[in-house]
């Protein structure tokens, strides 16, 4: 019985040491400044989080990967709402480990120039505190960042159904 015991602490403890860890940054913290490499039309570009604070608060979303089953249907539901986030004075950027080449064709295909995708590598990543385990990939997490720099709003879900609505009503609450 008491080998069972130790057995079954050990299993457990070795879990939790294997889990991850989402620990998203809460409401209310400073966002992470950052610069990089995006895509948009087809285009590369570059991206700067304090730039684009300037016109108006900034949807942030963080996904695993490129032209995957979830990825693609969020990218599409972004590009379709974007008329929204813009009339509510918003923009979004959509944040990836993929490489530039990849988000390049990403961005024409599945966000239908509509939006940014940036390059998320593992500093980047691990400040937001979305690192999805080990496997060098982002969680699916959105968050609303207000121009002041602020996180207004986080959400963290593997199902991308309700990202766009919530980040969207984010963003209406700080206009008002």
């Amino acid at each position: 019985m008491r080998l069972l015991k130790w057995a079954f602490g050990v299993g457990v403890a070795g879990a939790m040491l294997t889990a991850p860890a989402l620990a998203e940054l809460p409401k209310g913290a400073s966002a992470p400044q950052f610069t990089t490499s995006a895509a948009l039309a087809g285009k590369q570009m570059g991206f700067s989080l304090s730039s684009a604070l300037r016109q108006g608060p900034v949807v942030l979303y963080f996904y695993p990967k490129a032209f995957t089953q979830g990825c693609t249907l969020e990218a599409n539901a972004f590009a379709e709402a974007m008329p929204q986030f813009r009339a509510a004075g918003a923009s979004v950027v959509g944040m990836s480990n993929d490489d530039i080449d990849t988000l390049k064709r990403f961005s024409k295909e599945e966000c239908r120039d509509a939006f940014p995708v940036g390059v998320a590598g593992l500093d980047l990543i691990n400040a937001y505190d979305v690192a999805l385990g080990s496997s060098g990939l982002a969680s699916r997490t959105s968050y609303v960042i207000a121009t002041d720099g602020r996180i207004a709003m986080v959400h963290s879900d593997s199902d991308y159904r309700s990202h766009v609505a919530k980040t969207l009503a984010a963003v209406r609450a700080l206009s008002k």
